[in-house]
């Protein structure tokens, strides 16, 4: 049975796994922008989130825990000053739904359109712009 087996292991043994995306982590921290293989970067994508959210979290715990994954301590500061508080706010609690009562929320994408929000690309939308 393949229980558990979620990741890739890259051909590589597990300390040189942890290392290697402990040093990819600190690198796309640091230049915000790397190039890698596309296995690679598919696994080292909810590792990265997770740190994200360690540094949108905030306090010394979370700090120690970033710390102790890319062992990097000027891209763990660079990680909760600068990058967690640009993405601070990126889901918006918009109240809750008149009918059932259900929270609602507003999710946008980081370097979003502004101009596209509310432009419908079905067959209505293309109709409208041939009459005008």
């Amino acid at each position: 049975m393949r229980h558990g087996k979620v990741h890739r292991k890259l051909n590589r043994t597990a300390e040189h796994r942890r290392a290697m995306f402990a040093n990819m982590c600190a690198a796309l921290i640091k230049h915000e922008q790397i190039v890698t293989t596309l296995p690679k970067a598919k696994e080292l994508r909810p590792i990265v989130e997770k740190l994200v959210t360690l540094g949108k979290k905030g306090g010394l715990a979370m700090r120690r825990q970033a710390i102790s994954e890319m062992r990097d301590l000027d891209q763990t500061r660079k990680l909760f000053d600068v990058i967690a508080a640009r993405y601070k706010d990126r889901i918006i609690k918009a109240g809750f739904r008149y009918g059932d009562n259900a929270p609602m929320a507003v999710i946008e994408f980081v370097d979003r359109d502004v101009d596209a929000k509310g432009l419908d690309s079905g067959p209505v939308q293309e109709k409208a712009a041939e009459a005008a």
